[in-house]
């Protein structure tokens, strides 16, 4: 490749990178895993010995069955991965009730909306505008005056 064409292929990428959706996402992934750390301490190192303690000194991670030589299946480790999701969840849930709380605070109330600006005459059933005295389409008088019958 030339020194132009790999110039423009980097101020490419380069626009690529930072544009905002991009930098969120990293930003996202990052503290996702660290976020990820602190539950798996959290399930692994405060809740799992607790537990394990009541249920008779067991240690969830050394929970196995052989299945043959050199197979093991470790559903220990299975059900400290389901704990971490549950709580990983019901953090993540917890948070966005909380934002969606916070953002309908900050949302103005909406008003109610406005009467309509037209009734119906009740001789023709047209729609007029509420301050009419007279309707345009049968010429009524409005407003409890009397009305003149035609003469037939």
């Amino acid at each position: 490749m030339d020194t132009f064409k790999k110039s423009k292929i980097l101020s490419e990428f380069k626009k690529f990178i930072m544009r905002g959706n991009v930098v969120d996402l990293a930003v996202g992934v990052i503290i996702g895993a660290a976020f990820n750390k602190i539950v798996t301490s959290l399930v692994n190192d405060v809740l799992m010995p607790p537990i394990g303690l009541m249920l008779g000194k067991m240690d969830f991670k050394n929970l196995h069955f052989d299945l043959a030589t050199n197979v093991r299946i470790n559903y220990g480790a299975f059900i400290n991965t389901i704990i971490d999701f549950l709580i990983v969840s019901a953090v993540i849930f917890l948070m966005i009730r909380q934002m969606n709380r916070l953002r309908r605070k900050e949302e103005p109330e909406q008003e109610e909306p406005a009467p309509d600006p037209t009734k119906e005459c009740p001789y023709c059933i047209s729609q007029i505008p509420i301050k009419a005295s007279r309707c345009p389409q049968c010429t009524s008088v409005l407003g409890g005056e009397a009305v003149p019958q035609p003469q037939a």
